[in-house]
C-alpha cells in the first residue's frame, strides 16, 4: 500500500475499506449486536449520509465508525486511515507535529488523533493468555523513562521527601518478551519485587525459562519458573551457554532501545499520564514486525480490525494508568 492509495484520498473509498476490515461477513449493529443481513438495511438516497445503516432489531442507526476511536470525529475518514498507516508503518513512531503537517489539520487535532490511534493499538492480554510456555524462553527487564510528574516518593525513602536540589525519579517500565514471539511492556508506579512478581505471574507461563540480568527484583519470583538464569552485566557478562540454553536478556534490551530512540528522537517528551499509550504503540509494532513477514499493509489492516470498543474522549485522555 502506498500513500497515493485511493483509501487515503477519498472518504468513500476509506469507508468501504474500513467496512471490509471491521465487517468481513457483513454489517454488525454496534448497539445490539445484530448481524442478520435481513434485519439490517442500508439507508440510500441524498437524505442520508453515506454508509448509514438501520438495524430493525433495536431500531437504531449506525455507521462503521460507531463504537470506535473514530466515532463523532469531524476529520475525514481518509485522513484517519492515513494517520493510522503512518503510525503503524513508522518503526519509531511519528510526532503529532509531523502528522499535522502531512494531514493538513491543527497540531491539537493531530495530537488527539495520535492518542486515539494508540488507544486502538492496546491489546487485551486477558484474552490472549500468558506468553511463553513449555520449552520457551521469556526475558524480563525494567527500564526508566522521562521524569515523574506526580511527586510520588519511592518506598526506599521511607516517607522522606526528595531534597530540593534533587530531581524527581523517572517513570518505571517493566518489559517481558518471548524470544521469537511477542512483547508486553507495563508502566508501573514503582518497580518492586511485589509489582514485578504480579506482572510476571499474570503474563508469563510458569513452564517457561526466565532470563534476566542480576537484578534482585526477580530472584524470588524466578524460583517459580522451570528455570531462572541470569547474566551479570556489572562484570561485563552479556551472554553465556549452558547446554541447549542461550542465557541473555539482549532481546528485551533491543526492545527498550527502539522504544528509547523513539521517545528521545521522535516524541522527545511524554507526559506521565500518557506513557502507557506510547508503550502500547511500540508493543503493537514489535508484535507485528517485519521479521515475522508482516507487511505495512497487513499491520495497518490489523489495527483497523481492533478499533472497536475503544473510544477515547478528550476528557479521559489525561487519566494515568499503571499496570
Amino acid at each position: 500500500m502506498k500513500l497515493d492509495s485511493p483509501i487515503f484520498q477519498d472518504a468513500d473509498k476509506a469507508r468501504e475499506h474500513l467496512e471490509a476490515q471491521r465487517w468481513p461477513l457483513g454489517p454488525n449493529c454496534p448497539h445490539c449486536g445484530n448481524a442478520r443481513p435481513d434485519r439490517i438495511t442500508k439507508m440510500e438516497g441524498k437524505a442520508h449520509r453515506p454508509g448509514l445503516y438501520n438495524c430493525m432489531e433495536c431500531r437504531q442507526q449506525f455507521t462503521v465508525t460507531v463504537g470506535t476511536v473514530f466515532e463523532r470525529s469531524k476529520i475525514a475518514l481518509n485522513k484517519w486511515l492515513l494517520a493510522t498507516f503512518l503510525l503503524t508503518s513508522s518503526k519509531k513512531g511519528m510526532s503529532a507535529h509531523q502528522l499535522h503537517r502531512m494531514l493538513g489539520v491543527t497540531y491539537k487535532t493531530a495530537w488527539f488523533m495520535a492518542h486515539r490511534i494508540r488507544e486502538a493499538m492496546k491489546e487485551d492480554v486477558s484474552t490472549s493468555g500468558p506468553i511463553g510456555g513449555e520449552g520457551k524462553t521469556v526475558e524480563a527487564d525494567e527500564t526508566y523513562q522521562g521524569r515523574r510528574e506526580d511527586g510520588y516518593v519511592s518506598p526506599q525513602r521511607k516517607g522522606r521527601p526528595y531534597l530540593k536540589r534533587k530531581k524527581p525519579g523517572k517513570n518505571a517500565v517493566v518489559g517481558l518478551v518471548e524470544r521469537g514471539g511477542k512483547v508486553r511492556t507495563f508502566h508501573v508506579q514503582h518497580a518492586t519485587k511485589a509489582s514485578v512478581r504480579d506482572i510476571l505471574v499474570r503474563n508469563v507461563d510458569r513452564k517457561s525459562h526466565l532470563m534476566t540480568d542480576e537484578s534482585r527484583l526477580y530472584t524470588e519470583t524466578g524460583a517459580e519458573y522451570t528455570s531462572h538464569k541470569t547474566t551479570k552485566h556489572s562484570a561485563g557478562e552479556y551472554v553465556r551457554y549452558e547446554g541447549d540454553l542461550v542465557i541473555h536478556s539482549n532481546t528485551i534490551e533491543s526492545v527498550f532501545s527502539v522504544f528509547k530512540r523513539g521517545m528521545v528522537g521522535v516524541y522527545q517528551h511524554c507526559g506521565e499520564a500518557h506513557l502507557h499509550r506510547y508503550l502500547a504503540e511500540f508493543d503493537f509494532r514489535y508484535n507485528r514486525r517485519t521479521a515475522l513477514k508482516i507487511t505495512d499493509t497487513e499491520r495497518h489492516d490489523d489495527l483497523l480490525s481492533m478499533i472497536g470498543g475503544k473510544r477515547l474522549t478528550y476528557r479521559r485522555i489525561g487519566e494515568a494508568r499503571y499496570a
